[in-house]
């Protein structure tokens, strides 16, 4: 797989980004979405395979949105049968965030790209657009934090795994009501707290990686960029786990469903039998092959915004695989027109 689609999905992310990016500062969110989704959508339209939408956006806030159960790929076209062999068929589930922090790009603020997951059929959660409790961590501390012991323990726990007192650790968490108790105590407990508007993916995946200065993520996002975060932690070696929340009195804002009790009936159609279930990495991105790709749309913590220059632009990506174990950040320019030299950057 990783052979076959490794430079597609990494075009995807691109193309996504790219589109996205011409809208960056104007405060048109929306539209920074839609044109991420048209540009995503057009490009695994050219990609060999049958690829099926398995976490998808826009159902929680009526954004633009790939849909769940979307099928996407050249064999998925209505003449495909006349190019398609069924033998040589790679059939994938796909999880997609084609503009993963609008609020980020329509008001110019860093953090936000362009992300998806890929992996054989079934291997990726089908999580409902609900929100997620969650706890990301270095593969130091993989298997030794957990998401039910309190932030003041898990932060013992992460000072004596990275060998860091409490008080050089930093933990993001998003800039939400629900959260004020969790920032209470985690100041209280010494670590730093690092506040984000949106982009919670990001911040997860900077876990993996040494350097980022930071050291765990806690506290509630949506579901779907769970599954998509879970993945890459997954190929990384480091820690995730997630929660479903189902009661909007937790959440407070935005949840899907008027009551908890309607919740747990979605969940239970859904085959989610056990709605309090805590999912690792290895759960929520299960396949034997696991592809994380992500395009900055604006500058991050991992990767650079996209640079438009005249005739031209230039991105920053990220592909992460656990087949070849391998972590690739690729630099591109892309000559959007045929009159400029391909190194004529500004």
């Amino acid at each position: 797989m990783e052979n076959t689609l490794g430079l597609e999905i990494i075009e995807v992310v691109e193309q996504a980004a790219i589109a996205s990016a011409r809208w960056m500062g104007k405060g048109e969110k929306n539209t920074a979405d839609q044109v991420a989704v048209e540009a995503m959508r057009e490009r695994m339209n050219k990609i060999y395979m049958r690829g099926r939408i398995v976490i998808g956006e826009g159902e929680r806030d009526d954004a633009p949105m790939l849909y769940i159960g979307e099928e996407v790929g050249i064999c998925t076209q209505p003449d495909a049968k006349d190019f398609c062999n069924p033998d040589e068929l790679i059939e994938i589930d796909i999880a997609v965030d084609p503009c993963e922090g609008t609020n980020l790009v329509a008001y110019g603020q860093n953090g936000s790209m362009a992300v998806l997951a890929i992996s054989e059929k079934g291997g990726l959660f089908a999580a409902p657009d609900f929100y997620m409790k969650k706890l990301a961590a270095p593969p130091a501390a993989k298997g030794k934090v957990d998401i039910n012991k309190s932030a003041t323990e898990n932060l013992k726990i992460l000072s004596e795994c990275l060998n860091r007192s409490i008080e050089e650790l930093v933990v993001v968490v998003m800039k939400r009501d629900r959260h004020n108790e969790l920032i209470k105590e985690i100041r209280e407990a010494g670590a730093r707290v690092r506040l984000i508007s949106d982009g919670d993916v990001s911040a997860a995946i900077s876990c993996g990686f040494m350097g980022t200065n930071i050291h765990a993520l806690m506290g509630i996002g949506a579901a779907p960029e769970g599954v998509i975060s879970a993945a890459a932690m997954r190929c990384l070696g480091g820690h995730f786990q997630g929660q479903l929340v189902y009661d909007p009195a937790i959440v407070k804002t935005g949840l899907i469903g008027e009551s908890k009790e309607s919740n747990v009936e979605r969940l239970t159609s859904m085959g989610i039998t056990d709605p309090d279930k805590v999912y690792d990495a290895d759960e929520l991105a299960s396949g034997k092959t696991v592809l994380f790709a992500a395009c900055g749309i604006t500058p991050g913590t991992l990767m650079e915004g996209v640079r438009f220059f005249h005739g031209g632009a230039r991105t920053q990506s990220l592909v992460i695989s656990n087949q070849s174990r391998t972590v690739r950040f690729v630099d591109t320019i892309h000559m959007l027109s045929e009159d400029i030299p391909a190194l004529q950057l500004r």
